[in-house]
């Protein structure tokens, strides 16, 4: 159902019906007064800032005057907010932008919410490219902000990074997941994290690590290491590895290792946690 409509007798069962899942503001008005149409048109702008949170259900009430009846509507403009059938607030006259904003917080969701439900419609269609899961992953993040760190979304986000193969970032973010909110899909996530691990260990980079145990001055080997684990999605072991002998000498291996650092941190992006982490680490060095 759109989000801004024109109420009528044929449509209005439907939009009580529609008013037990989602919240419905009602708009009485009149094209004949100025305040009406003031009013309105606020209450359109806030409806289209807020697309899918509220449906907007606007009565002009020179054409439904049935429907104003019903509702008892004695002056104009009057806004009511319908949930669930019935009305449960309202305000005759004209409010700010900011005041129906307040009285519209006292009852709909937090706007995270919304947002969130369409990632998860997002993520629910199947298989989404690279950079599809990129957005999804950057745009969770300021979710995960505005919901205080909320357990349901740092869940999809662990399962967003383990799409994208930042296990590190999954393993810090099921960390986090207290006790209370350690669901099925929880124990899910733990098991698709510890296959990937395993997948990720493998005898190329066994014998490599191998390889800089036996020769730990020998600076090619570990390059070869880092790209590697780079390769495997192990991006934190990566930049340990190689932060190490930053920490003794920026210019090691006459600035190889400091190069290959700069590529892994460039290629998994300016949003990755750890990539930020090891950034700072670094111009702690520099500066």
């Amino acid at each position: 159902m759109d989000y801004l409509i024109n109420l009528t007798k044929d449509n209005i069962q439907h939009v009580v019906d529609t008013s037990m899942q989602k919240m419905v503001v009602l708009a009485f008005w009149t094209q004949k007064q100025p305040e009406s149409v003031q009013l309105l048109q606020t209450l359109e702008l806030l409806a289209n800032a807020q697309s899918g949170r509220f449906i907007l259900a606007k009565v002009d009430c020179e054409t439904e005057l049935e429907i104003a009846n019903y509702f008892q509507i004695q002056n104009l403009p009057t806004t009511l907010i319908l949930d669930k059938g019935r009305p449960i607030d309202g305000f005759a006259g004209v409010q700010s932008q900011e005041q129906i904003s307040d009285l519209l917080d006292k009852h709909l969701p937090p706007m995270w919410i919304q947002a969130f439900e369409d990632i998860k419609q997002q993520l629910a269609q199947g298989e989404l490219s690279s950079e599809a899961l990129t957005n999804i992953a950057e745009q969770l993040k300021t979710i995960y902000a505005d919901a205080k760190q909320a357990a349901e979304v740092a869940l999809v986000m662990t399962d967003v990074a383990l799409q994208l193969g930042l296990l590190a970032e999954a393993k810090v973010l099921l960390a986090r997941i207290g006790l209370a909110d350690q669901d099925s899909y929880y124990h899910n996530l733990v098991a698709k994290l510890a296959l990937a691990e395993d997948a990720a260990d493998t005898p190329e980079i066994r014998q490599l690590q191998q390889n800089v145990a036996e020769h730990p001055d020998d600076l090619d080997a570990v390059i070869i290491l880092a790209k590697a684990l780079n390769a495997a999605h192990r991006n934190e072991e990566a930049l340990e590895l190689l932060f190490t002998i930053l920490q003794k000498d920026l210019n090691a291996a006459e600035g190889k290792v400091k190069q290959v650092f700069m590529e892994i941190l460039t290629a998994i992006g300016q949003g990755n946690m750890i990539a930020n982490q090891y950034r700072r680490k670094l111009y702690t060095l520099l500066y």
